[in-house]
């Protein structure tokens, strides 16, 4: 097929028409691909390979500080992403002969190639596979421009945790996804490039997409892990009740010394807010009665009562549990009969009962009298 005159220039301006394009797309839009980098690569037949390297990013996770958490708690967890990548060395594609413009290129290829163990854009997001971690979505994922090799990040990424207060002590282990990219393969341009519209591009970058799941051992430590069970007792109103508390351990360790303390207000007061318990084994309960009373004036409604447990822990410590509601009812006292009121309501009717007697007796005489 015979070529028609002008066509290869013709080629060439649409070529660089497409990427002047390409460019003033991101420009206006402000959004770059992940892949996307200085520059569109030209294909292989623009550039020229004297080198195949071999090596890759290699990358690690290490946390800063311990992974022990408790139940309940919401803590930031600083991890180190780190690169081990290793250059194994590179092999001859071809030959430079004589030229010493092709050893200068040669040379320079492989000043690149040493860059392929970088790892470029890596985004890092931190998944619990558990329903009792949770990670904050304002945090989980994260990105690094670039880490290379030996050299660790200036900041650590920080994921924000909270650990239910329901979570079984064990190990949990979370996932860790890597995405990021690294330059696969480097190629000279030997200024065929200039058609381009790229002058100053002496080489090709491509670059490869790779992905890695690392993992983060989490520890929920094993302890009492206190809760009110069941609640008995009713209060009325103007008086007072013992109301029997039973506290449960369906934690992994013993609570030593237990003391459960109370807190009653307005309208509610406790006589002695403080009860011995003795050791709480894990899956026993204990049950503290407390007197409690209600005002007069107390509205008719169940009552939400702090508590607490003191006891010692398996390292001696004292230790505290979490505070515990305590459901309270208080009803409306019974009508007791008032003495005085029926003394007077006594003393009413024998009034009445013997007025009416008289008057009945007044009547009968008058009556006789009449006869």
């Amino acid at each position: 097929m015979k070529n028609i005159p002008g066509t290869k220039n013709f080629i060439h301006v649409i070529v660089i028409l497409t990427v002047v394009v390409f460019f003033i797309m991101f420009l206006v839009t402000g959004v770059f691909p992940a892949s996307a980098k200085e520059f569109l690569p030209p294909t292989y037949e623009h550039t020229t390979n004297f080198y195949i390297g071999y090596g890759e990013p290699d990358l690690y996770a290490s946390v800063i500080g311990d992974m022990e958490l408790k139940r309940g708690e919401t803590r930031d967890v600083k991890i180190v992403i780190s690169n081990r990548g290793v250059l194994y060395g590179a092999k001859s594609a071809q030959g430079v002969g004589t030229s010493k413009t092709k050893q200068a290129l040669a040379m320079r290829e492989m000043e690149y190639e040493s860059l392929r163990t970088v790892a470029y854009g890596v985004k890092a997001t931190l998944v619990s596979n558990s329903e009792y971690i949770d990670v904050d979505p304002t945090t989980n994922s994260q990105t690094i421009e670039k880490i290379f090799p030996g050299q660790l990040p200036d900041d650590p990424l920080v994921f924000t945790l909270k650990v239910s207060d329901k979570a079984p002590a064990g190990v949990y282990m979370l996932s860790l996804p890597l995405v990021y990219e690294y330059k696969k393969d480097i190629r000279m341009t030997m200024g065929s490039t200039n058609i381009m519209g790229l002058p100053d591009a002496d080489h090709a970058t491509y670059f490869q997409t790779a992905n890695k799941t690392l993992t983060i051992p989490l520890i929920i430590e094993p302890e009492p892990r206190l809760s009110v069970t069941n609640v008995s007792g009713q209060i009325p109103t103007g008086g007072k009740a013992v109301i029997n508390v039973t506290y449960t351990n369906m934690g992994e360790l013993p609570a030593t010394d237990a003391v459960a303390r109370i807190i009653a207000m307005k309208p509610l007061s406790c006589e002695r807010s403080i009860q011995t318990l003795g050791t709480i084994d894990p899956g026993f309960s204990k049950t503290a009665s407390f007197v409690i009373s209600a005002e007069r004036e107390a509205v008719v409604k169940t009552y939400g009562l702090d508590s607490e447990i003191k006891y010692i822990d398996t390292d001696g410590d004292i230790a505290y549990s979490r505070n515990m509601k305590v459901d309270v009812t208080v009803t409306l006292a019974k009508q007791k009969l008032n003495i005085t009121a029926i003394a007077i309501a006594g003393i009413i009717l024998t009034l009445i009962v013997l007025i009416s007697k008289n008057i009945l007796r007044s009547m009968n005489q008058k009556k006789r009298g009449i006869e």
